[in-house]
């Protein structure tokens, strides 16, 4: 028994030994103060307030010098006492009183809660900082400090990410061990290729493929406006409708009363959900897993007898594909005598501004020589609001190319101010090498037959109908003009007599003429210049 008792003095010494040296045979001062266990908040947005904000304490009337209010709360076994302060990085805040507080101050709540006001001149720069408390002690080795908690100062918030297009939008089903997996391209903005919590991921949840469960995708490259993600085979077993979604992370963690750090996912289903989030339409981030295709690896199936348009240096090339069930006009940027950080991508031009995808049969791209505007025939009816029931003509600004900032849009060209095209559906475009002309052919279905259904088929012979051609001045790039609509001919009967495919016009560069057919039945309404016996050339008034 004695000899347990010498072990256990021993031990005890040995303990006091470790105590109070290191390897080094100095002695450690450990904190004698109180036990911090949480801070309210927890972090701060860098920089000034946004809104109105208190001055600190005994600021000068009429001086400026905010500061924010952090609460520190103390375990109950181990409190606060009426002399303790905090300290910001090292640097006590005093009491507040009449005399202290201009750059910031403490103030006494209770055993277990202090305050503390901050300047906001602290937080100017993200980063961290460390709180603690200190209560003045006399005595040797007291130091009256307590433990520290780290107060994070966060960066802007990230913005929330949009989708405007996908490409493709569709898949066909592929059960086998051989299927590949599909590349997608997701166009937007405020996507994130870095940040200091992570870049944007990309997601695809579906009842079939997923069990309605969002699973990330690999992503291969990442700009702040162009996504290229790769969807796996293993999700096309099946016919599926999915959604692709794009997540931003936060510009920070936080916990309790957080400021905003942004971030989102364009489903608006991450919290804390904005209160202006408007989810992605379903027709913009929807990825169909359709049937079973003969095509071996083709997601977008081209529109058969379809011409395709092409830039006059052949890196870009505008074309009809078959898009999530309908006719889309795309363009190809095939980095043709780009330069090496080119990298070949497709975007959807049949969209509205906002990026909607079109919900109908697109046709008959047009390009002007440099690749940036694309006009088309569609006979979607979310394009534009002012667009009329059936096949219209827009223009797409598709920016590429474009010096300075530029978004992306597109106008309905198939209107006039006078009422010409009432009741007329545009067709078969053809657009001036600057893109401020478009020449289309309009035509009005008669009262006995119905117009053509897209640019391929008709009716055989002419009936009470009309077939007009129009040249359109957008006044792109033109100062103190007027948009207006011009009519160059009309041909009674709306289908042609000897063809069973229609006669679109072709609008020279400078949009000086306009090249038609069908001349001897045609009424014009300008001056003419014959080229054969069907084909001649109109010339608008003001050029001749």
């Amino acid at each position: 028994m004695k000899r347990f008792w010498t072990a256990l003095a021993v031990s005890f010494f040995a303990f006091g030994l470790m105590t109070g040296c290191n390897d080094y045979n100095n002695t450690i001062q450990y904190n004698t103060g109180a036990t911090i266990t949480n801070l309210s908040p927890t972090g701060i947005a860098a920089g000034t307030p946004t809104g109105t904000a208190s001055n600190c304490p005994n600021t000068a009337s009429g001086q400026s010098n905010p500061c924010f209010t952090i609460f520190v709360t103390a375990s109950f076994l181990n409190g606060f006492l009426p002399t303790t302060v905090v300290q910001w990085n090292g640097k006590s805040l005093p009491a507040c009183s009449a005399t202290a507080g201009t750059q910031g101050c403490s103030t006494y709540l209770d055993s277990t809660n202090i305050s503390a006001q901050v300047p906001y001149s602290l937080v100017a720069k993200a980063g961290t900082a460390y709180v603690n408390t200190l209560t003045p002690q006399s005595g040797s080795g007291k130091n009256g400090l307590s433990n520290s908690l780290t107060f994070i100062i966060y960066g802007g918030p990230n913005p929330f990410p949009s989708i405007t297009s996908i490409s493709p939008q569709s898949a066909p089903v592929c059960n086998t061990s051989k299927c590949a997996d599909v590349p997608i391209t997701v166009s937007g903005s405020n996507f994130l290729p870095s940040s200091p919590n992570g870049k944007s991921s990309v997601t695809i949840t579906g009842p079939v493929a997923t069990a309605n469960v969002e699973i990330a995708i690999n992503i291969s490259n990442i700009t702040e406006t162009e996504i290229k993600a790769v969807i796996p085979a293993r999700f096309l077993a099946a016919a599926d409708t999915t959604r692709i979604n794009v997540l931003n992370p936060p510009s920070g963690i936080c916990l309790v009363n957080c400021p905003d750090l942004g971030g989102g996912d364009t489903n608006c289903t991450t919290p804390p959900v904005p209160a202006t989030c408007v989810p992605t339409s379903a027709d913009i981030n929807t990825f169909t897993i359709g049937s079973p295709s003969s095509s071996s690896a083709t997601t977008a199936q081209a529109v058969a007898e379809e011409t395709p348009a092409v830039s006059q240096d052949g890196r870009y090339v505008a074309y009809a594909s078959m898009q999530g069930g309908n006719s889309q006009i795309q363009l190809r940027d095939t980095c043709l005598g780009a330069g090496k950080e080119c990298a070949a991508s497709t975007q959807t031009v049949s969209v509205s501004t906002e990026g909607s995808v079109g919900n109908g049969d697109s046709h008959n791209a047009a390009i002007t020589p440099d690749g940036r505007y694309v006009a088309f025939s569609s006979e979607a009816s979310n394009l534009a609001s002012s667009a009329a029931k059936g096949r219209q003509v827009y223009v797409r600004d598709t920016c590429v190319g474009a010096a300075g900032q530029c978004k992306p849009s597109t106008v309905l060209v198939s209107k006039d101010e006078e009422g010409k095209l009432n009741g007329t559906e545009g067709i078969l475009p053809s657009i001036s090498s600057t893109g401020r002309y478009v020449a289309f052919l309009a035509v009005t279905p008669s009262a006995k037959g119905q117009a053509e259904t897209n640019a391929h088929t008709q009716a055989a012979t002419p009936n009470s109908g009309l077939r007009q051609v129009f040249v359109r001045d957008t006044c792109l790039g033109a100062a103190n003009c007027t948009p207006r609509t011009i009519r160059i001919s009309m041909v009674p009967g709306d289908g042609p007599a000897s063809s069973v495919k229609p006669a679109g016009p072709a609008l020279a560069g400078q949009a000086r003429q306009v090249a038609l057919s069908d001349g001897t039945s045609s009424t014009v309404f300008t001056a003419t210049v014959p080229v054969d016996e069907r084909v001649f050339l109109a010339l608008p008034k003001e050029n001749q």
